[in-house]
């Protein structure tokens, strides 16, 4: 087993590897960069390091100097988390050559599913649906035009190395889809160094389901059951829960099986996740693409199973054996998770800032994984989401009572944040009912004025830290003009003494 652990990653991912890391007997060690001095990882681990400035290409994505930072600190192995260098294969190589392991898959795997025109290929030959679409890639207006009458609007355009909601555009008709290509393709070279676009059928009434499926280098690959993620902002997930009430059971269990053989055909190894588009209409479900690493939604199959996804990790990647078998996987319950971001819950737009007073909920069935806390400031250069609020029920509906609850004892001041938005969503008879599909944002919350918004739920709380916090900085402000007076009555007083 390693002795010590690097974590390549910031926020709550890396507090949670240190965590697992820890009960494992496992030292850890963090890396940071000049806008994180402060935050939660660096003082939770056993060590941590500064490798540069706050823009990420500075720092967290900086391969040199992580690798720097192992070798110094004696480090024999890396967790990427997710995100940054997590499904970079050049990270993974570059490591195995400095003799320190990757928690995380092959490199190869990496490079088979990070293509996403590469990937479905691989997908068809090993017999997992596809959605249909263009052969290949589209290379000029003309082909895009062609493929699509082919496909049948509506159509998605994508690009080929797209993620994260970049390189996407759905398409209604043939006057829209010269510009939505030009975007796909302008997205992703200037995000990924990659023109490439494709083009899929748009499923009318999708759902987002995803399947984890565990790999080891013995040759064992299992899956973990389902997750809905169809609760999206601008093609980021907002929303996920374990397991989809959409979907027949004898529809998951095939999806089971079809993305275990998806990861067997590829000789996966380690967590990752088969992310399928479902049709609610039909109940028919496609291949969309394979993360190859562990997911921000991982805690709500944590919760299901009782499993330790890190840990396992951390075991397969020191070439132990999975800890259990297909048939020793028991789902167990229903759990939710929320998606705390400091943003403008209106416009999805980052809030960074100082959080002034932060209240992080307990209780039965309740778990936060975050770096949020009180005088916090939230730096502008990341990912705004700051914490995820898990809980878990015997079933659906006791597991949203549980979430109500604990997101009204969730409180955030001085920063922006879509806790109200969550209150929105959480309350929504559509999304009560589960019959949401990815549209669900832009059918029933987008376009909500903040009157809407604020009205829609019991948001005293938020009230009264609003009034507190007006209090304390008029408090505050005279405090300190009192401060200033004191300064120069005393200035005085000691120049009059000279």
């Amino acid at each position: 087993m390693f002795k010590k652990i690097l974590i390549a990653n910031r926020g709550e991912i890396a507090i949670r590897v240190i965590r697992s890391a820890r009960a494992l007997g496992i030292q850890t060690v963090a890396v940071f960069s000049e806008a994180d001095r402060n935050s939660l990882h660096v003082l939770l681990a056993d060590e941590a390091y500064c490798i540069g400035p706050a823009p990420s290409t500075e720092s967290y994505l900086r391969i040199d100097k992580i690798i720097d930072v192992a070798r110094n600190t004696g480090a024999d192995a890396i967790h990427p988390g997710y995100g940054f260098l997590s499904e970079k294969a050049d990270f993974a190589e570059a490591l195995e050559k400095e003799g320190i392991t990757f928690i995380g898959p092959t490199p190869q795997n990496i490079k088979d599913m990070g293509d996403k025109l590469a990937s479905r290929e691989l997908m068809k030959k090993a017999g997992v649906p596809t959605v249909p679409g263009s052969e290949g890639v589209i290379n000029s207006v003309e082909e895009a035009e062609v493929a699509a009458e082919k496909v049948g609007y509506p159509v998605i355009i994508k690009a080929s190395a797209g993620g994260g909601g970049k390189g996407i555009r759905v398409v209604t008709e043939p006057k829209g889809l010269a510009s939505a290509f030009r975007a796909c393709q302008s997205e992703g070279k200037n995000y990924f160094n990659d023109d490439r676009v494709f083009i899929e059928r748009f499923i009318q009434s999708p759902k987002h389901i995803e399947i984890q499926v565990f790999g080891d280098k013995k040759g064992n690959v299992v899956h973990l059951y389902d997750r809905e993620c169809s609760i999206q902002r601008r093609h980021q997930k907002l929303i996920e829960e374990a397991p989809s009430i959409s979907v027949p059971e004898e529809v998951r269990q095939e999806m089971g099986k079809v993305a275990v053989r998806a990861a067997q055909s590829i000789s996966y190894v380690g967590a990752g996740t088969i992310e399928f588009i479902f049709d609610n209409n039909t109940k028919e479900f496609f291949f969309m693409e394979m993360n190859t690493r562990l997911q921000v939604e991982h805690p709500v199959t944590e919760l299901i199973t009782g499993l330790d996804l890190v840990a396992e990790q951390i075991h397969v990647a020191a070439g132990r054996e999975l800890s259990f078998k297909q048939n020793e996987i028991q789902r167990n319950g229903h759990a939710i998770e929320l998606r705390i971001c400091a943003e403008d819950p209106l416009t999805f737009i980052p809030s960074p800032g100082k959080i002034r007073r932060c209240r992080i909920p307990q209780g039965p069935a309740v778990r936060v994984d975050g770096c949020a806390y009180s005088g916090y400031e939230i730096p502008i250069h990341y990912d705004p989401m700051v914490a995820k609020l898990i809980t878990w029920g015997h079933d659906r509906e006791e597991c949203i009572r549980t979430l109500q609850r604990a997101l009204a004892e969730f409180m955030m001041t001085g920063v922006k944040s879509n806790i109200v938005l969550h209150k929105n969503i959480l309350q929504h008879e559509i999304f009560l009912d589960g019959s949401y599909t990815t549209q669900f944002i832009d059918k029933y919350i987008s376009g909500r004025t903040q009157k809407d918004m604020f009205m829609y739920v019991d948001d005293d709380v938020f009230i009264i830290a609003a009034a507190i916090d007006a209090y304390e900085s008029h408090k505050n402000t005279e405090m300190k003009n009192l401060n200033v007076a004191s300064k120069w009555k005393h200035a005085g007083r000691m120049s009059q003494m000279r």
